[in-house]
């Protein structure tokens, strides 16, 4: 360590250190043995071991979090300038800029602890940025962190026309924050929606009350893999939100798609994307609860159904109940299928892990009487990196079967 330390200092314990040394960047409450008193909310903190002889990194500190601190690094000579978030923001930028090729322009250009900021998400729309700010650290710095953004971004001849934060989510009065939504600055468009092109198919995204930041960008190579098996075939679209498997599938070639959401609001907009596809007539939507169909609420045959089914648990606390929730509709699912029929079947949720989910799929074929033939198995899409040392970076599971 060659430079003076100017930070405050917090002691954990041996477990925390472990965690710490094998890369996770999270220290929780009860790890934290001992800290300054006069530490203020979003402080930048020096982590040390239990005995206060090993330096372990430092990060943000959160007064209010379980997670007590977020490290951002273990450099005990980094300063925290401007400078230093400018580099983050550029590494993250030109990571999409190599991994998207052609999707540059409509990918997640930062992905929180992935990326090495905290608690940030940024997506981008065409010339638009939808931020979401889940830590306090991150919040207090967030206006040198925009800048970084519009100045990379620009340097590449990426033009900004605005940046709007979705920080309307509850999770953010944990950190002891406002609840809000809203342009950041003055200088932004009128609207809050904008249209996009994904896998050669337009959305028109509404960023202001969308879902998460407008779109789910995680699913898009997901999406393109199913296409070319919809070829031919009538398709259950199960859980469509705002259309995007069921137009993948349509476009790809698909006899007949039905979607399927409990949503009569994420309907219309899915019928607008259709519409705006020229694909309204390969579509039938219907509002109905998927769990009620898969029962026995439909009388149309299909050969291909697809599961995107949202996040049936945030915490390990509901594992089970989620367990049971997917296996119901993937029994269902399994069953309505013909032999040689095909599936797709996806959990967006961290906390069901991947060997649960598989053995879920197990138990839901043996129950069905029927063998799953794996086609293929996908994660998120790179732009929403996985970091090995940090498994809550990796959520989302995809697979597609042949059921015979």
């Amino acid at each position: 360590m060659k430079t003076t330390r100017t930070f405050p200092l917090a002691a954990v314990t041996k477990k925390a250190e472990r965690s710490i040394k094998s890369g996770h960047p999270w220290v929780y409450d009860a790890e934290i043995l001992s800290c300054a008193s006069d530490i203020e909310n979003g402080a930048i903190v020096d982590v040390f071991s239990e005995n206060k002889n090993t330096y372990l990194g430092t990060g943000f500190y959160s007064e209010k979090s379980k997670i007590r601190v977020r490290l951002l690094t273990d450099n005990a000579n980094e300063t925290f300038s401007d400078a230093f978030f400018e580099r983050r923001i550029k590494y993250a930028v030109e990571y999409r800029k190599t991994v998207m090729k052609d999707d540059f322009s409509c990918c997640r250009l930062v992905f929180g602890e992935a990326d090495g900021i905290p608690g940030l998400t940024v997506d981008r729309y065409g010339d638009i940025l939808v931020s979401q700010v889940l830590s306090y650290g991150t919040e207090i710095r967030k206006g040198i962190i925009y800048a970084a953004l519009i100045k990379v971004l620009s340097d590449m001849g990426e033009k900004i026309s605005g940046i709007y934060e979705r920080n309307d989510v509850a999770i953010r009065k944990l950190e002891g924050l406002d609840e809000y939504k809203g342009w950041y600055g003055n200088d932004h468009p009128d609207s809050t929606k904008t249209t996009i092109v994904e896998n050669g198919i337009k959305y028109e995204v509404d960023f202001e009350n969308g879902q998460k930041t407008g779109f789910f960008l995680d699913q898009k190579y997901n999406r393109a893999a199913i296409s070319h098996i919809a070829a031919g075939r009538n398709v259950l679209d199960c859980f469509t939100h705002t259309g995007s498997f069921a137009l993948n599938a349509a476009r790809g070639g698909a006899n007949h798609v039905t979607a399927v959401d409990i949503s009569e609001t994420a309907l219309a907009q899915a019928r607008s994307n259709a519409d705006l596809n020229g694909l309204k007539d390969k579509i039938d939507f219907v509002c109905a609860d998927v769990f009620d169909l898969l029962s026995g609420g439909t009388d149309k045959k299909y050969d291909f159904i697809i599961l995107d089914p949202p996040a049936f648990t945030k915490s390990r606390k509901t594992v089970g109940n989620a367990e049971r929730g997917y296996k119901e509709i993937n029994y269902r699912a399994m069953t309505l299928l013909p032999r040689g029929g095909y599936l797709a079947t996806c959990s967006c949720s961290h906390f069901m892990k991947e060997e649960i989910f598989e053995k879920m799929l197990h138990d839901a074929a043996h129950d069905a009487k029927v063998q799953l033939k794996q086609v293929e198995q996908r994660r998120q899409s790179p732009d929403h990196p996985i970091l090995w040392n940090v498994p809550e970076t990796d959520y989302l599971k995809f697979y597609i079967f042949q059921v015979i």
